[in-house]
């Protein structure tokens, strides 16, 4: 069983639980000792006087801030730990957000947050349920290691789940770090069509398992030869930049190879729609005039089924993102959840799953 790596009290409103934090994560990196080459002596790093050359014990380093050139303020640890905030172990939520409101960017590590003993259960696994059913988050500051960090506690099957996040400064700003971005313009028409269709054709749930660090099992595999004195094989070379000139075939290529390798038949490019007369859409143009030997009220009932037909044969031609666009505009009941074939249906099939009008 693993061994908490802080304790406390969690705290919200004026109820408190005793917990510990558990690290959620394990490291399966290959990791290697320094060696002096053409031995097996291994490398150790010795903490030295800079100016004499002689080591130093750990009880005589202290911390020292550089006021100015050659100048520095010593500070020992006891009036760090005097002036540290939060010195009482607690970890006090003073706000619940939306968890959804949280920018990615700001999520840094992830600590599994247990009950100390039995008798805190019922009061943990009451935070736990509500903050499931509210789908929130509740932020909070504790203190670690010497540190302060800010967190984010949200609520999984069974466990309570602290996040640490990165303060505001920390959050760099992409509009003045990175050397370019795209403007508005770009990532319309034809091309962000068939791009929509490939994520469409590679659309899969979401299972981590599926997943393997095979850069890992390259490395244990290298040590493996070599150890058996043995050759491996390179990686390959990485891929070239798109072509920008040669984008729509590039896309093409990828919806071929999406095709052959999941199975899945990618949805053809949307079909240009034509107006009517009366002004509404038609995928296809249809005649109004009645055909020999039939009259008109059955030539009008094979027009409307036709109309139907063509209607239906559209929809089977769009992606699940056009689909899902044309039943928010309008107001299918339950869309976010529907597979593709039921967006099909509720668009074209007169389920009564759109929603009416509201005042």
């Amino acid at each position: 069983m693993a061994r908490a790596i802080w304790t406390g009290v969690l705290t919200f409103g004026l109820v408190s639980v005793p917990v510990g934090l558990y690290s959620a994560i394990t490291d399966h990196a290959v990791h290697f000792h320094q060696l002096q080459r053409g031995t097996a002596d291994r490398i150790r790093n010795r903490r030295v006087n800079e100016r004499t050359g002689e080591e130093v014990a750990p009880e005589d380093i202290v911390k020292g801030y550089e006021a100015a050139k050659g100048e520095y303020v010593v500070v020992e640890p006891e009036e760090l730990e005097e002036i540290a905030p939060g010195r009482s172990r607690t970890i006090d939520i003073s706000d619940f957000v939306n968890l959804g409101d949280i920018e990615p960017v700001y999520f840094d590590r992830t600590y599994y947050l247990a009950p100390r003993g039995k008798d805190y259960t019922k009061v943990y696994e009451l935070l736990r349920a509500s903050l499931a059913e509210a789908g929130k988050a509740g932020i909070a500051t504790f203190v670690m290691r010497g540190k302060q960090y800010l967190t984010a506690l949200r609520a999984e099957e069974k466990v309570l789940v602290l996040q640490t996040l990165h303060w505001a400064d920390e959050v760099r700003d992409p509009g003045q770090e990175l050397p370019a971005l795209p403007t508005g313009r770009v990532g319309k028409g034809k091309e962000r069509t068939m791009a929509l269709q490939l994520i469409d054709a590679l659309d899969a749930p979401w299972d981590p398992t599926r997943y393997r660090d095979t850069y890992q099992k390259q490395v244990q595999e290298l040590v493996k030869a070599k150890a058996e004195g043995q050759e491996i094989a390179a990686a390959e070379e990485a891929p070239e930049a798109t072509n920008v000139v040669d984008l729509m075939e590039v896309l093409r290529g990828s919806l071929d190879q999406a095709k052959d390798t999941s199975g899945k038949k990618p949805a053809a490019p949307r079909q240009k729609r034509k107006k009517s007369t009366t002004g509404t859409t038609r995928a296809s143009k249809t005649t109004s005039r009645p055909t020999a030997g039939k009259s008109p009220s059955r030539t009008g009932r094979a027009t409307s089924n036709a109309n139907r037909r063509a209607a239906a044969d559209e929809l089977q031609q769009l992606s699940k993102a056009e689909l899902y666009e044309r039943a928010g505009k309008q107001d299918v009941v339950g869309r976010s959840k529907m597979s593709r074939a039921e967006l099909v249906k509720a668009l074209g099939g007169g389920t009564g799953r759109r929603a009416k009008n509201a005042a």
